[in-house]
């Protein structure tokens, strides 16, 4: 069985990728996978030292502006369409699975007219453009939340999974996460992390709530800065007496590659509300404060939040009201209120779906033999 994967441009869209991919290595046994992305995206770099193969084709987004530079990219657009062509009719696939970028575009849309089985994968609540349109091409919609259905015009092609994340998010064990960061055992964790670039808003009402926790001993914070603002907080930290770059209660980084560790660890997450960080947390039932990054395209992180937030996991703050005076009291109340953690815990939980990327795999295989393409079975 040969399947082609498409997903590029932030590790939001790679790593899910990856996941189903690797699922879908041990559910069908001999499986080719190829990947497509583009020379410049993240992509490039992650895909082979993961061990798959590469090809690229080039395009970049269209911005949400009228401009000359967008009139070159619809250039581009059409020359992506030939290369995805080249490149499927090569590699001979029996499906095509896309998790998101713009990358997806011509790949999936080639698929489609070339009568290949074609899944997207949506991970948000409110659908990008890219997939929105293929939608009305591909031969199914793999959803992260079921309030994403109805944006869809055929709700019949769309089919509710979650989001696929690594099994090592459910895997790890606290105890190993404690000794990777050398924390306390017997203090509460609270984990911050504004994303792989970091937040800046987030890091500094961070200033004014390290300064309040520093002498507690109750609490511990991992604080993942990004690494462009990492210098810049930790200078902020020593002006006031505190060293985060030691075991104690508060430990800074500039950016974990192994987040797994620190969900482990964490009582409490301060997260952006982006659909892969929320999938894990909910897969491990974490309680979490969301702050949504206010720039995402269709405002869809705090829609992604408000999810959690009506079910009872997350408290919402958003950019424009943060301050760290408010977050301080928001962390404080949840610390100190442990029957209110233990019920968002529980209302974490119960949102997730750790099964995401075998739902996914499972989706795409019946997708394929509806197509008459015969499967091969799974050997133990």
């Amino acid at each position: 069985m040969r399947i082609i994967m498409v997903g590029g441009g932030t590790g939001g869209h790679i790593y899910p990728a990856i996941t189903i991919a690797r699922v879908m290595q041990a559910e069908a046994p001999n499986c080719e996978v190829l990947f497509i992305g583009t020379e410049q995206g993240l992509e490039a770099d992650i895909i082979p030292k993961e061990g798959f193969d590469f090809a690229t084709i080039d395009i970049c987004g269209l911005e949400r502006k009228i401009s000359w530079k967008n009139i070159k990219t619809l250039g581009k657009i059409v020359g992506s369409l030939w290369q995805s062509w080249k490149i499927i009719r090569k590699f001979q696939p029996d499906l095509l699975i896309g998790t998101g970028g713009y990358t997806c575009g011509p790949v999936l849309l080639a698929g489609s007219l070339m009568r290949i089985p074609t899944l997207i994968q949506e991970q948000n609540v409110i659908p990008g453009i890219t997939n929105k349109i293929l939608a009305k091409f591909v031969s199914r919609v793999a959803v992260g939340y079921p309030e994403a259905v109805s944006a869809f015009d055929d709700e019949k092609k769309v089919v509710v999974t979650g989001n696929p994340i690594r099994n090592d998010v459910i895997s790890v064990s606290r105890e190993e996460g404690l000794a990777a960061f050398g924390l306390d055992p017997a203090k509460l964790t609270v984990l911050v992390s504004g994303g792989s670039r970091g937040a800046r808003s987030i890091n500094r009402a961070m200033e004014f709530v390290c300064r309040q926790i520093a002498e507690r001993n109750d609490v511990q914070i991992l604080h993942v800065t990004g690494q462009s603002e990492y210098n810049d907080v930790v200078g902020k930290y020593k002006q006031s007496n505190i060293d985060g770059n030691s075991a104690g209660n508060i430990v800074v980084k500039p950016y974990l590659y192994n987040m797994p560790l620190a969900l482990a660890v964490a009582d409490v997450v301060v997260f952006r509300a982006g659909a892969v960080g929320l999938a894990e947390i909910t897969a491990r039932g974490i309680p979490s404060i969301l702050i949504p990054y206010p720039y995402a395209a269709e405002n869809h992180q705090e829609f992604n939040a408000r999810v959690l937030e009506k079910a009872g996991a997350a408290v919402i703050i958003r950019d424009f009201e943060l301050t760290g005076p408010l977050l301080h009291a928001t962390i404080k109340e949840l610390l100190e209120n442990r029957d209110r953690l233990a019920r968002m815990s529980a209302a974490s939980k119960k949102l997730g779906r750790p099964q995401a990327a075998h739902d996914i795999v499972q989706s795409a295989l019946q997708l394929v033999a509806s197509y008459g393409v015969k499967t091969p079975e799974r050997t133990e």
